[in-house]
C-alpha cells in the first residue's frame, strides 16, 4: 500500500506544474485569461473532493475498502488519460471537476491500512504509509516538469495514467483485505447523520479535525506567492527554480519525520504529538516573513515541514482509537474533506491578503491560524483531564 500510494500520490502531481502552459496552448489567450483559468482548473479538484470524500470513505466501510481504491485508481487514471486529448479549456476544467469527484484513494487506503492496524503501533505504521504518500508528492511535480519538457504535453499524461493504472493494477494482486465485520442488523448501520453527530459529540475528535483544515489553509496559503516572495528576496536567472527548491523542502522535511512522529504518538498519545507539531509549526513558520535571503527561507521551511511531518498520522492515528471500524473510513473521509477545504481557502486568504497588505503578512496570518488551533486543542485536552480527574475521584468515593 505504500508503494501503490508512492505511485497514486506521485502521478497525480506529476500534471500540476505545467497546467497553466497547457491552457496556453489551447489559443492566443491573455495572461489574465490564463491565470484565471489556471486557478479554476487547478481548485475545481479540491471543490469537489471536498464534498464527495466522506461517501467514499461511507462506501469503503459498508462494501470493502479495496473495492473502492480499485475504482478511485482507475477513475483518477482515465480523468488524466482524456486530459491529454482536450483541446479547450472547458473540457480541461469538466475532467478535473471528474478528477475531483474520484480523489479519495489516499483517505481511503489510510482507513483500510488503519482499520488492520493494532491500536498499539498504529503511529508507526500510519507513519510509514504517509511516507509514500509525501515522497510522491514530492518527487511527481518534479517527473512531470522533466516529461513535459522531454516528450510534451499529451505524452506526459498518456504516461500518468499508465502509472496510476499500474499501481492499482499492483494493489489488486498485492493487497489482502480482512473481511469487514458488519453490523449485525440495520438497527446498527449509522447514517450519516449518526456519524456527524459523533464527531461532534467528540470535543477532541472535532478540534482535530478543524486543525486539519487550519494546516491546510495555513500551509496553502504562502504557496502561490512563493515564487514572487523569492524573487524579492534576490534577483537571479534561476527564480523558477529556487522557488521550486523551497516549495520542496517542506516535503523533504515531511518525508524525514514523518515515521518519526507516528513511533513518538504511540508512546505519549497522538493529541499530545498534534499540539506539539501545531505550536512548532508557528515558531518555524513566522520567522519566514522576516528572512533576507533564500537560505535562510529554505531552512525554516525544511523545519516547518519536520513539523507538519507529524500532523497526518498524529490525526489518523487518534481517529483509528476514537471512531468505531464500521465507520473509520468515512470519518477520515470528513477528515479529509476539511483538508480538500484548506487546499481551496488558504490559496484565496492567501492572495487576498498579499495584494492588500504584503506577502509577508501571509506568514503572520497563518501563523497565527496555527497558534489558534493550538491553543484550541490544548483547551480541549484541559478540559477533559479535568473531567477525567473528577470521574476517578468520584468512583474513588
Amino acid at each position: 500500500m505504500c508503494v501503490t500510494n508512492f505511485l497514486v500520490a506521485a502521478s497525480a502531481t506529476m500534471v500540476l506544474p505545467f497546467l497553466s502552459l497547457y491552457i496556453e496552448t489551447f489559443g492566443d489567450f491573455s495572461p489574465a485569461y490564463v491565470q484565471r483559468w489556471s486557478g479554476f482548473v487547478f481548485g475545481i479538484t479540491f471543490l469537489v473532493a471536498f464534498l464527495v470524500s466522506p461517501f467514499w470513505g461511507r462506501f469503503g466501510d459498508r462494501f470493502g475498502r479495496k473495492k473502492i481504491l480499485i475504482i478511485l485508481g482507475y477513475g483518477i487514471g482515465l480523468s488524466i488519460f482524456l486530459m491529454g486529448y482536450v483541446d479547450g479549456v472547458w473540457e480541461l476544467f469538466f475532467l478535473r471537476l471528474f478528477m475531483g469527484i474520484v480523489t479519495g484513494f489516499i483517505p481511503v487506503s489510510l482507513a483500510l491500512i488503519s482499520a488492520q492496524t493494532r491500536k498499539e503501533v498504529a503511529g508507526r505504521v500510519l507513519g510509514t504509509l504517509q511516507m509514500g504518500t509525501v515522497s510522491g508528492g514530492l518527487l511527481g511535480p518534479m517527473f512531470g516538469g522533466l516529461l513535459a519538457d522531454t516528450v510534451g504535453f499529451t505524452y506526459t499524461f498518456i504516461i500518468t495514467a499508465v502509472v496510476i493504472y499500474a499501481a492499482t493494477t499492483l494493489m489488486i494482486f498485492g493487497l489482502k483485505e480482512k473481511p469487514i465485520q458488519a453490523p449485525s442488523s440495520k438497527k446498527d448501520r449509522k447514517s450519516m447523520l449518526e456519524v456527524i453527530q459523533l464527531i461532534v459529540r467528540n470535543p477532541i475528535l472535532l478540534t482535530i479535525m478543524f486543525s486539519s483544515f487550519i494546516v491546510q489553509t495555513a500551509n496553502f496559503s504562502i504557496q502561490p506567492q512563493l515564487a514572487l516572495y523569492v524573487h524579492q528576496l534576490m534577483q537571479a536567472e534561476n527564480i523558477a527554480f529556487l522557488a521550486g527548491l523551497a516549495f520542496s523542502i517542506t516535503g523533504l522535511g515531511k518525508l524525514v519525520s514523518t515515521r518519526a512522529w507516528g513511533i513518538f504518538g504511540d508512546n505519549i498519545g497522538h493529541e499530545k504529538v498534534l499540539l506539539i507539531c501545531l505550536i512548532l509549526s508557528a515558531v518555524f513558520f513566522l520567522p519566514q516573513a522576516f528572512v533576507t535571503n533564500i537560505w535562510q527561507l529554505v531552512i525554516l521551511r525544511f523545519l516547518f515541514g519536520v513539523q507538519i511531518g507529524g500532523i497526518i498520522p498524529a490525526v489518523t492515528a487518534y481517529i483509528r482509537r476514537a471512531a468505531p471500524l464500521s465507520v473509520q473510513g468515512e470519518v477520515l473521509g470528513y477528515n479529509q474533506s476539511f483538508r480538500f477545504l484548506g487546499n481551496v481557502v488558504g490559496p484565496v486568504a492567501g492572495g487576498l491578503i498579499s495584494s492588500y497588505f504584503t506577502i509577508a503578512s501571509v506568514f503572520y496570518f497563518s501563523s497565527f491560524l496555527f497558534f489558534v488551533a493550538a491553543l484550541g486543542l490544548a483547551a480541549i485536552l484541559m478540559r477533559g483531564k479535568k473531567a477525567g480527574t473528577k470521574e476517578t475521584k468520584v468512583a474513588e468515593a
